[in-house]
C-alpha cells in the first residue's frame, strides 16, 4: 500500500484529499491512499514519519511550508531558493526530500492571462506561498513589490500606505493572504479597489469560495480575475510526478 497525505493545521476543508481521492478513482490507481495529517505544531511531524507505515510522500500547506524545512534530509535547489517546501518525497531509504510545486502551479495558471502591459505585480502577504509567487514572477521577468500589515525591510507598502496613485504603477495584484477564505467570506485585503480597471489581473490563491470578495471587487472594475483552483490542480499533478509511485 502506498500512503500519501497533506501536512497542515486545521485542514479539514482540504482540496488535496478530495482531489487525489477522485484522481485515484478516475484513473483506477490501486493500493494508494491519501489522508490529512492535521497537527497542532511542527514538532509532531517526526512522529508522523515514524508511525505511518508505507508513507511515500506529503503535500505541505500553511503554516508549515517553511517550518518543515529543518526536518528534511535534502531540499531541491528551487525550493531552497524559494525558501518554502510544499511537497515531500520519501525515498526507499527513508530520506525526506523537499520540493516546491507552488511556483509551477502559479506560473502556468497565470501565464495565459499575461499580456505585454503586465510588467509589475503587487504581492499581498509575505508567508510561504508568497515566496513561490515571487520566484515565479522573477522567472517570467515581471518585477514585484510586497504589501504587508507593517512596513519592514523589503516591504514597500503597508495596507495603510498603498494609495490609489501608487497602485497605478502595477498591473497585477496577487493575494497570498488567507483573507476571504470560507467561512470568512466578507473579508478582503484592504487595497484601493477604486483604482482598478480592465488593464489589471487580480489573482487570488484562495479557491473557496470560488469568487472571493477581493476578486469580486476586481471583476466589478473590469479586471481579469483568477482564483487558485487551477494552480492547485497543476501543483498537485506536479507533486504526483515527483512522488513517482511505480
Amino acid at each position: 500500500m502506498n500512503k500519501l497525505g497533506l501536512l497542515g493545521k486545521n485542514i479539514s476543508y482540504s482540496f488535496s484529499r478530495s482531489y487525489f481521492k477522485k484522481k485515484f478513482e478516475d484513473e483506477q490507481i490501486e493500493n494508494t491512499s491519501y489522508e490529512n495529517f492535521d497537527i497542532e505544531n511542527i514538532d509532531l511531524f517526526p512522529s508522523i514519519i515514524e508511525n505511518t507505515e508505507d508513507l511515500k510522500g506529503l503535500n505541505v500547506t500553511i503554516p508549515y511550508k517553511q517550518q518543515v524545512m529543518p526536518f528534511l534530509d535534502k531540499i531541491n535547489k528551487k525550493a531552497k531558493a524559494i525558501g518554502a517546501v510544499n511537497t515531500i518525497r520519501i525515498t526507499k531509504k527513508g530520506k525526506l526530500i523537499g520540493y516546491n510545486t507552488d511556483c509551477y502551479g502559479f506560473k502556468y495558471s497565470i501565464k495565459p492571462a499575461i499580456q505585454k502591459h503586465h510588467k509589475k505585480a503587487l504581492i499581498l502577504g509575505t508567508g510561504g506561498a508568497s515566496k513561490a509567487i515571487a520566484f515565479s514572477l522573477e522567472e517570467m521577468g515581471i518585477s514585484y513589490d510586497y504589501v504587508s500589515r507593517q512596513l519592514s525591510e523589503g516591504i514597500k507598502f503597508s495596507y495603510d500606505t498603498l494609495t490609489e496613485d501608487a497602485l497605478k504603477d502595477y498591473q497585477i495584484v496577487i493575494n497570498c493572504t488567507p483573507l476571504g477564505t470560507f467561512p470568512d467570506v466578507d473579508n478582503a485585503p484592504n487595497i484601493p479597489y477604486k483604482g482598478l480597471n480592465e488593464n489589471y489581473i487580480l489573482f487570488d490563491l484562495i479557491y473557496n469560495p470560488e469568487e472571493t470578495k477581493f476578486l469580486k471587487q476586481g471583476r466589478e472594475k473590469g479586471a481579469t480575475t483568477l482564483n487558485g483552483l487551477n494552480m492547485l490542480r497543476l501543483q498537485a499533478e506536479k507533486a504526483w510526478s515527483i512522488w513517482d509511485l511505480k
